[in-house]
């Protein structure tokens, strides 16, 4: 065995460690840079519930505590919604969470707005021609993921 080849392994084996730390560090960042990017939890997307109109905000839910519109509203929520908000709506590569503090004390009215009406500009489309009672079985559903 060659005595010079012994230094060039171990400052290889050392070089591919350092390689490895990097790329794992590199995947980190990359994650926690696509999940600010694409999930879009930031507080600005929370923030559009606050734009909704006093009069929307006002309305309620006619099927709160209903449990046939949380089964309904569940299939109508797997239907349209969780391939942006994810299941469960815990949020996605489109959407935020549903489940955050924002959304789960919004009222009722507002969260229907945002449903019927969208945010365009954030990517969220809108429902309006999905029938008003099945809006409001998403809402009742959505008050489910506390």
């Amino acid at each position: 065995m060659n005595r010079n080849l012994v230094p060039v392994r171990g400052a290889t084996r050392v070089a591919v460690a350092l390689a490895a730390l990097l790329a794992l560090l590199a995947v980190d960042v990359t994650f926690t840079l696509a999940q600010k990017g694409n999930v879009k939890n930031d507080a600005s997307v929370y923030a559009e519930l606050m734009k909704v109109p006093e009069k929307a905000r006002a309305r309620q839910n006619p099927l709160e505590g209903n449990p046939d519109a949380v089964a309904a509203g569940r299939k109508l929520f797997e239907q349209r919604c969780e391939e942006c908000h994810g299941h469960r709506g815990q949020g996605g590569k489109k959407g935020p969470s549903l489940r955050a503090q924002e959304v789960q004390q919004a009222p009722s009215g507002a969260l229907f707005w945002t449903l019927s009406n969208g945010i365009v500009r954030r990517g969220m489309p809108d429902w309006s021609k999905l029938p008003e009672p099945e809006r409001w079985q998403i809402v009742t559903y959505l008050r489910t993921l506390r």
